[in-house]
């Protein structure tokens, strides 16, 4: 059975019996452009799904024409205003970005380093464009799924801003340093062919959502405890050092060594028959 939720009307979520939630985009009439209530609406999402042990993976992909356009720019226009006026009264607001409302993250960056946080793997899968935040929401993800005609940018510079959505922690590990400077300094956009040379993506293939739902199924067939596992270690490169990762290596195995789940991947693949987790 698959549950579903409206956490706003700008995104959908539903999860399966699998543990693959399914987030999609909606606001397909703007590309699913950013607005407050996008920015708010996949915050909401983020918190949920990882408050949510059913969770095993996540299929992140946008409804209609696009992955995401970027920031809504009659949205961005009335939060320019509305930041001069408010930056010296509320530190709380959303408005005044130096404020962590979200662990290491504002708001705005949480949208995109919030799904790098989640506990389990997430997939996006992007289509017609991923413009300048709506790429760095594609970056939070651990795989990037495109299709070659896809096009991606770095686009803040056009509007004379700065990547602020935690894309440029996010691409560092990615994209080698002189590539991402021309990246952001010019706004060049590049295909979904481009994107995967030059790291912004994993993979190009000629239906991104459908390849990603496989990719979540294999990914549920696996012990859950190891892929959360090996997404913490993923998640320490590449700014530890080699000797944190040696030894975070032997804590995560030594958590899923001999237990249960591993017990049974084992016993499963001796007797020729998928393997049955209960939780640890």
């Amino acid at each position: 059975m698959t549950t579903s939720t409206d956490t706003s009307t700008r995104v959908r979520l539903s999860i399966d019996e699998r543990g693959i939630a399914e987030v999609a985009l909606n606001r397909p009439e703007k590309m699913n452009a950013l607005d407050t209530a996008m920015f708010e609406a996949i915050n909401r999402t983020i918190a949920q799904l990882a408050e949510d042990k059913r969770v095993r993976v996540v299929v992140l992909h946008g409804e209609g024409r696009a992955f995401c356009a970027g920031l809504d720019l009659a949205s961005f226009v009335a939060m320019g205003e509305s930041e001069r006026a408010q930056r010296s009264h509320d530190a709380g607001n959303m408005n005044d970005l130096a404020a962590r409302t979200h662990g290491l993250a504002n708001a705005f960056q949480q949208v995109a380093w919030g799904w790098h946080t989640l506990p389990v793997p997430v997939i996006a899968a992007v289509h017609g464009v991923a413009y300048g935040g709506g790429l760095q929401v594609a970056l939070g993800a651990d795989i990037r799924l495109v299709t070659p005609d896809a096009k991606l940018s770095v686009m803040e510079i056009k509007w004379g801003l700065v990547p602020d959505m935690a894309g440029m922690a996010l691409a560092a590990g990615l994209v080698r340093g002189d590539q991402l400077r021309e990246l952001v300094y010019t706004g060049r956009v590049v295909s979904g062919e481009e994107a995967v040379a030059l790291g912004l993506a994993t993979r190009a293939c000629a239906d991104p959502l459908a390849e990603a739902r496989t990719i979540a199924a294999g990914i549920t067939t696996r012990s859950p405890q190891a892929i959360r596992g090996a997404k913490r270690l993923c998640n320490l490169l590449p700014q530890t050092t080699p000797a944190e990762v040696l030894l975070a290596e032997a804590r995560e195995q030594q958590k899923v060594m001999g237990g249960a789940q591993q017990r049974e991947v084992v016993r499963a693949g001796m007797e020729g028959r998928a393997p049955v987790f209960k939780d640890e």
